[in-house]
């Protein structure tokens, strides 16, 4: 059976981090991977995190199952999070995942199962993980412009002109917040025009939040599915806890649907038990209780978003630090965009060949259409990169 195997196709990202791991030079930098990394390149356990694993192994005195849908209070608090306040509160559900990928899975199935013939419309470019999840589902996919390579902003009105093709078969996902992997987001006045599209031509959005606290703040961040949220019956969500809990390998993730009452939403998570039943059953728990105590517990949500406040600051002092190192040696302003965009990631426009020779002449590490993870730069390291990146320019 197995030999009728082809080789399977490398991961452009997991693959990058096993090549910078074997690089034997020691001058080398990944930002590759999305993950936050302090100046001593390390990926810490944040302060409130650490407090409440400690409450969980004092005071957890079981191991057993905890059911199909997670944890049912995980849920609630990521709701919270996400939804309180909105009109599309007391008209959704939400399941816990494993991971952001999980939800973006489970979502995919949901979608099928109530209507095999959606097509997703996805930005151009995107997760790498959006497409062949939302296929693997039987999906259909297209995609919309999103990014200007020139002016390293988003491309409004092409994106806007393509999604007026967009009808009730269709799903439109969405980032919510930090756009990966460029880094350029949509602006408030953008989301109010799509959720007016939304509402004329009866697409369903679709919202990726994987970076809530990451861009201008954990409030901020939700303006877009928040504004959806109030106006559209139907909403789909998925969220993760990696980034902003640094909770990267306990796959704690959400999946959230809003719909046009309460009964129909609890319906949709219905079905998404079934799924889930039939994949992983259950999702993992010490993320998630985790997470729980965090949001449920003010001491520790107040130290929590200091914590969060505190490295979305020195990633925006990565930023500017980087932009200003990269100006002092062109002369010009061609890298000013590097401080405008949000989050971890930024694409710098640049072809394969230059990625290239960063990787084999500098040993900087990046993905190849260009995008660098601002998160996992140290401060230490930010003249050479920016020598290294006017010399392959």
């Amino acid at each position: 059976m197995f030999d009728l195997l082809t080789p399977a196709q490398q991961d452009p990202i997991l693959s990058l981090t096993v090549a910078f791991r074997e690089d034997p030079r020691e001058q080398k930098v990944d930002l590759g991977i999305g993950v936050y990394r302090d100046n001593n390149g390390q990926t810490p356990i944040m302060q409130a995190v650490r407090k409440a694993q400690i409450q969980l192994a004092e005071t957890q005195e079981s191991k057993s199952y905890v059911g199909l849908a997670g944890s049912e209070p995980f849920n609630q608090a990521i709701t919270d999070l996400l939804l309180k306040g909105t009109d599309g509160y007391s008209r959704c559900a939400t399941v816990q995942t494993p991971g952001a990928s999980g939800a973006l899975r489970m979502l995919a199935d949901l979608m099928y199962v109530a209507k095999p013939q959606t097509t997703v419309w996805i930005s151009d470019p995107s997760y790498v993980n959006h497409k062949p999840v939302m296929e693997a589902a039987g999906l259909k996919v297209r995609f919309y412009p999103y990014f200007d390579r020139q002016t390293k902003t988003v491309n409004i009105d092409a994106m806007l002109k393509t999604l007026s093709e967009a009808g009730q078969d269709d799903v439109v996902l969405l980032h919510g917040c930090c756009h990966n992997p460029t880094g350029a987001d949509i602006r408030p006045e953008h989301w109010q025009a799509i959720t007016e599209m939304a509402l004329k031509q009866g697409f369903t959005p679709f919202v990726d939040i994987a970076y809530q606290g990451f861009g201008d703040g954990i409030e901020e961040d939700a303006y877009g599915v928040r504004l959806l949220a109030d106006n559209v019956e139907e909403l789909l969500i998925s969220t993760s806890c990696s980034k902003n809990f640094g909770l990267y390998r306990e796959r704690t993730g959400a999946a959230i649907v809003v719909s046009k009452n309460l009964e129909t939403a609890q319906n949709a998570k219905g079905r998404i038990l079934t799924l889930a039943r039939a994949t992983y059953t259950m999702p993992p728990d010490h993320g998630a209780a985790i997470v729980e105590k965090v949001l449920t517990q003010p001491e520790l949500t107040q130290i929590w978003r200091q914590e969060l406040d505190d490295m979305n600051a020195r990633i925006l002092g990565l930023r500017e630090g980087l932009s200003a190192a990269l100006k002092a040696r062109c002369g010009d302003d061609r890298f000013e965009f590097i401080k405008e965009h949000k989050g971890m990631f930024s694409v710098l426009g640049m072809e394969t060949a230059q990625i290239n020779r960063l990787r084999d002449e500098f040993g900087i590490y990046a993905i190849g259409d260009s995008r660098i993870n601002i998160a996992g730069l140290a401060e230490s390291n930010i003249d050479y990169l920016a020598d290294a990146l006017i010399a392959v320019s």
